[in-house]
């Protein structure tokens, strides 16, 4: 019991930072929103979601290979941090290259191209410090992790502050998120110096061939995974404009507030997974119904008032001129759902030796995904990029479900009967703030109440989850 416990309270720095990230990023998405306007912003987004995808050639899955490896043999962490900076540096080299040339043959205008590039950069410094925070999540030492995310999100913040007073432009923007990156490197780089192994380059070959093919299923899983997020945003700059695409991102990036929940999540309870797939096969299974059930309970109550307020929300966050992201953020609110099943899923999946099968669903799920963003993104643009969304999420839960049900880790009934508990605490919170159709100030206090009696009068809380509770809060 006492493994299962150290999920959720190893969460904590993770938790505040993330939470600090949240308020932090929410700040300046919505100063950002508004001093550029819808076709601009929708520039920005696209070179985020463009230099997202091309971080995945940067990885290749090195980063999530390392983790679990270290997480199960942390005195190889000299070989593999020494090999995996020289590596990386060389991948990332190439991947700029071919993001000049794409540029180029698509014949974007010069400013998309110059605020690209600059995102390229700030992609590249992220993806080292990505596997400096993969070793600190081997090594149990999320603190440094966390006080890392903190130092960027804040020199983001400060820089989106000082731009938009000093009326810089979008070029600035890209520096400043640039910056943010490069300072925060610096300080993961001393941290692993002086907390885990000082860095000793090596270029082993053999090494790079070894960990390369190793890791090669978690960064095909990557690649898909990154293009069922983001090609939707790329595919509508392509076939709509930027216009189009400020509206979709404004929605979506209320979305990734949430899906602050399942990134702390994963960044904790995979390494854990790992060990405990290697010492106990039970806890491991137990470690996963809970996530799930727990990832649920906090979520619903978010979707459902989310749907019911999505106009008010978008009109007092980034003003009327971003009113019809209304009708993408009622429907993108439930992908966060299947995020976070589908990344308990995906965590226990990779723990347990299964990553092949974990890129076999992701890799049908991005074909899914293009084909019907081709299709609805020409009929109903950005409401049709929602909608594919949506529906790969659900495709994936389907066949990572009927995968874990063939296998040892099966869930037991009583999990199902837990979630069918949630869900009929979230049915009835809906049905009340339907009919009394509330001001949303007021339907907030008002929803807390009845979703937390929904709880308890249904039983949601079995007696592991309150030993869980009374655990993490010491009592």
């Amino acid at each position: 019991m006492s493994k299962i416990n150290e999920i959720f309270k190893n969460t904590s720095w993770l938790l505040i930072s993330q939470i600090i990230t949240s308020i932090f990023g929410f700040v300046w998405i919505v100063l950002l929103a508004r001093y550029l306007g819808v076709s601009d912003f929708g520039i920005m987004n696209f070179a985020i979601s463009f230099t997202s995808i091309m971080s995945i050639f940067i990885d290749l899955g090195i980063n999530t290979y390392i983790t679990r490896d270290l997480s199960r043999s942390p005195e190889l962490s000299q070989k593999y941090i020494g090999n995996a900076i020289p590596l990386k540096i060389f991948l990332s080299i190439l991947s700029f290259i071919a993001t000049l040339v794409i540029l180029l043959i698509m014949d974007y205008n010069l400013l998309s191209i110059q605020v690209v590039l600059l995102f390229a950069i700030q992609t590249i410094f992220l993806s080292m410090g990505w596997l400096f925070n993969g070793v600190f999540q081997a090594f149990s030492k999320m603190k440094y992790q966390a006080i890392g995310i903190i130092i960027n999100s804040s020199l983001i913040l400060s820089g989106t502050l000082l731009l938009t007073y000093f009326n810089l432009g979008l070029i600035a923007v890209a520096l400043s998120y640039m910056v943010g990156s490069i300072i925060t490197l610096i300080y993961l780089y001393n941290n692993i110096k002086n907390k885990i192994v000082i860095p000793k380059i090596q270029i082993d070959l053999d090494f790079w061939k070894k960990s390369i093919k190793q890791a090669i299923p978690f960064g095909i899983t990557g690649i898909f995974t990154t293009i069922y997020f983001m090609i939707d945003t790329v595919m509508i700059s392509f076939m709509v404009g930027n216009t189009a695409v400020g509206i979709y991102s404004s929605a979506y990036k209320i979305i990734t507030v949430f899906t602050t929940i399942y990134t702390v999540y994963t960044y904790v309870v995979f390494p854990l997974m790992s060990k405990l797939y290697k010492d106990s096969e039970d806890l491991l299974k137990i470690s996963y119904e809970k996530s799930i059930k727990y990832l649920i309970m906090i979520m619903l109550p978010f979707a459902i008032g989310i749907t019911i307020y999505s106009q008010d929300i978008i009109t007092l966050i980034y003003g009327k001129s971003y009113i019809f992201a209304g009708d993408v953020l009622k429907i993108l609110i439930w992908n966060v759902l299947f995020i976070m099943i589908n990344g308990a899923s995906t965590s226990l999946l990779n723990s347990s030796n299964s990553e092949v099968a974990v890129t076999k669903i992701n890799g049908l799920a991005c074909l899914v995904n293009v084909v019907l963003n081709l299709f609805l993104i020409y009929y109903l643009s950005y409401i049709g990029a929602s909608i594919a969304t949506i529906i790969t999420g659900v495709i994936i839960f389907i066949l990572m479900t009927y995968i874990i049900l063939k296998n040892k880790y099966k869930p037991d009934k009583s999990l199902i009967y837990g979630i069918v508990k949630i869900c009929v605490s979230g049915l009835i919170l809906a049905i009340i703030l339907l009919i009394l159709n509330l001001s949303m100030w007021i339907a907030l206090p008002v929803a807390i109440i009845i979703y937390l009696i929904g709880i308890y009068l249904t039983k949601s809380l079995d007696s592991t989850d309150k030993a869980v509770i009374k655990e993490i809060i010491g009592k």
